[in-house]
């Protein structure tokens, strides 16, 4: 379904994705784990075709994707929605707007200036917000809207697009754990309920284990690990990050759960 060979991407000298290759024979949800500046935004940034590479190739369903140009890369990449860390949100824009803007790809220059759409697409988006919970925001300002809402107006904005892949690039970094959990289970119905591929790029391994059916791990541009959730140890999580036995999983978790140990074990301790 979707082959990856070879992928280099250099910035003069330095090579933020070095040689990668890989290849997935269906949808499913895949977790790409690695410390920064390891490669994962580069290597997204290139399926989407918003970086090109520098040398390799990149093919979906028999399709060279790396080499299309013009009306055929705008295509590929309403097949291929983005989601990022950042929301990319129109902030003074309702946010049925910025779910709208998910048509732009397949849309008239003249309907783009003067915002016109389609009722149909219009109920979609409504649809696709209460699908997600946040239809009750649809009239209101996307700066109006908590991070975790925003976030998950951003994916309504890539469903919108009816993609066939989803990359997300460190979707649940700069929310709170509660919002984190809600929208990665968005992100998981999406690809269980719509067959859609997710490729998320996560820096944390709870949340690669509980929502990933497959775990990448990079670190210097290179894949050192491709497994299974289960096959994802503390030793292999080393290795990925770099790090020594020191390395706690606790400090980068993202569950309620994990982070409110300390707090119980200081009401054991005083009880």
């Amino acid at each position: 379904m979707l082959t990856i060979q070879n992928l280099t991407k250099a910035f003069g000298a330095n090579k933020a994705v070095d040689n990668v290759s890989l290849h997935f024979d269906r949808p499913m949800m895949i977790g790409v784990i690695g410390a920064s500046g390891a490669g994962k935004s580069t290597l997204l940034r290139m399926l989407n075709r918003l970086e090109t590479e520098t040398s390799g190739t990149i093919t979906f369903e028999g399709r060279e994707i790396s080499a299309l140009k013009g009306g055929d890369k705008r295509r590929w990449q309403a097949d291929c929605a983005m989601i990022f860390q950042q929301f990319n949100l129109v902030p003074r824009m309702d946010v049925v707007s910025n779910v709208l803007h998910g048509t732009l790809n397949r849309r008239s220059t003249i309907a783009t200036m003067f915002n016109l759409y389609p009722q149909a697409d219009i109920h979609r988006a409504i649809d696709i917000l209460d699908r997600l919970g946040i239809a009750a925001h649809a009239a209101k300002r996307a700066e109006a809207l908590s991070g975790g809402q925003q976030q998950r107006v951003a994916i309504a904005r890539a469903v919108m697009q009816n993609p066939k892949i989803v990359l997300a690039d460190e979707p649940i970094a700069s929310l709170d754990p509660m919002n984190a959990q809600i929208v990665m289970d968005d992100l998981r119905r999406i690809h269980d309920e719509d067959g859609r591929m997710v490729i998320a790029n996560l820096h944390t391994l709870d949340t690669a284990r509980r929502y990933c059916d497959r775990v990448i791990g990079m670190r210097a541009g290179r894949v050192v690990f491709d497994g299974t959730p289960a096959q994802l140890t503390t030793g292999v999580a080393r290795d990925i990050y770099g790090a020594d036995a020191s390395f706690s999983e606790a400090a980068t978790s993202t569950s309620i759960d994990t982070l409110d140990r300390p707090t119980q074990a200081k009401r054991a301790e005083r009880a």
